[in-house]
């Protein structure tokens, strides 16, 4: 079986796990009805069950459509380092001596601002843990900023609209408060190699922005939610009486440092990660609850994205031109011939843009539009004019014409670049190519 069809699978697969995504709390409804299936559909109703579950569809898929030694070497080779590093960072940031130290840090400071203690910690939490996620990366910081904004924020009196406030301003917090670093930020990682930016660079053209932004998210959270805060202490949630030993905290703030300096070595992390397991089992009485269930699932859900959305291709070219006979020559023949190598390497990336559609008039409009948007792309590879070579056009797609309807409908306007391109020439890689495209 070719790739193509193996292509086409994986597509619709994943787009099947997208609407499994939205549709899981028709499943956790229906596990409420349902007694003798209530486990499975609560099972499914885990939003970070569904690509994990779908990736292992699409690997049966691949066996039964290719073969099972295909779907085991496309399994292998993906690479699930962030998974595990996300699991492995979430168990030790959660555990109770970092929160402890992270608490005593945002007790202190609370102190210096001019506000009411509970006011002035949560806007600690919103805003200098997200920025210390440049430092221990976002998933720590969001893990520990989550679990200290708990008893505060998301209790049973504050209302749900702020709830969902708060929530979306902590990802963004936590998101852009990673830029401040070359290494934190999973999308910033993924091009800072290639175009030479470190912590110094980023620091300087983006890191005082994200930060002011983090601020200012933070300041207009925290008015809004001032009226509704409790004086929850994440401290308070052990069962132990005894404070935890100051020993305690330092070996697991340097077990957070050493999985974050290795971060990209899964065999170093998971290493650590056993051992921080044993050393908790021998202090017991300084420890709560490991999240571990909850670590795992997301790990669990990140593996099956990097499977349903891991599609990509290596190409390798090289090419040879020499003049007969002279090329031929040991060593000097150097002088008579050229060779080039290329190696492309094609990455599927989806990138889903909402449009509010509200009549059957948007609904073709937006469809027309799509439509001349390929038309014109199509027009554009057209090759060069050649009185040699007999085709001299390729195939474009018949226009179509709007009905009434449809006619004095605006086109909306593009969103703006990601990232600002480097200059030809500097800190690029001939082989790598990033754009971006309004889908």
């Amino acid at each position: 079986m070719t790739d193509k069809p193996i292509e086409i699978i994986a597509a619709i697969v994943f787009a099947i796990a997208l609407l499994h995504t939205f549709s899981t709390p028709l499943f956790l409804r229906l596990a409420h009805r349902s007694k003798r299936h209530e486990g499975l559909l609560h099972l499914l109703g885990e939003v970070e069950v569904v690509f994990g579950c779908w990736a292992a569809i699409l690997l049966l898929l691949m066996a039964l459509a290719a073969s099972g030694d295909s779907a085991l070497a496309y399994a292998e080779s993906r690479n699930y380092t962030e998974p595990a590093f996300v699991f492995v960072v979430m168990v030790i940031a959660a555990s109770l001596p970092v929160l402890t130290a992270v608490m005593r840090l945002v007790n202190r400071l609370a102190r210096l601002i001019p506000v009411a203690d509970r006011t002035a910690k949560a806007w600690l939490c919103l805003a200098l843990v997200p920025l210390a996620g440049s430092l221990i990366t976002e998933p720590a910081a969001m893990t520990i900023a989550a679990m200290m904004l708990a008893p505060q924020v998301f209790h049973r009196d504050m209302p749900e609209r702020l709830k969902y406030l708060a929530l979306g301003v902590l990802f963004v917090n936590i998101s852009i408060g990673g830029t401040l670093t070359s290494y934190a930020a999973p999308p910033v990682l993924m091009v800072a190699a290639t175009w030479g930016w470190d912590s110094a660079f980023m620091l300087k053209a983006f890191g005082w922005k994200a930060a002011l932004a983090v601020l200012i998210n933070a300041t207009a959270i925290t008015w809004l939610l001032r009226p509704h805060l409790q004086s929850g202490d994440v401290m308070a949630r052990g069962d132990q009486s005894a404070p935890i030993s100051s020993t305690v905290i330092v070996v697991h703030l340097l077990f957070l440092a050493a999985v974050v300096l290795s971060a990209h070595h899964p065999v170093i992390f998971l290493g650590l990660f056993l051992f921080f397991l044993g050393y908790t089992q021998a202090y017991k009485a300084h420890q709560s609850r490991l999240i571990i269930k909850e670590a795992l699932l997301v790990g669990f859900f990140l593996a099956g994205l990097v499977v349903l959305g891991g599609l990509l291709e290596d190409k390798y070219y090289s090419n040879e031109d020499k003049l007969p006979g002279l090329g031929d020559i040991p060593v000097l023949g150097n002088l008579f011939k050229t060779q080039s190598r290329a190696l492309v390497k094609t990455n599927l990336m989806v990138f889903l843009r909402p449009v509010i559609v509200r009549d059957a008039a948007d609904s073709e409009a937006f469809s027309l539009d799509r439509y001349d948007l390929i038309r014109a792309a199509q027009g554009r590879s057209q090759p060069a004019p050649s009185s040699v070579l007999q085709i001299n056009q390729s195939p474009v797609l018949p226009p179509v014409a709007p009905t009434q309807q449809a006619q004095g409908w605006s086109r909306p306007a593009p969103p703006p670049p990601l990232i600002q391109m480097p200059a030809s020439g500097e800190n690029s890689d001939p082989g790598t190519s990033l754009t971006r495209t309004s889908p």
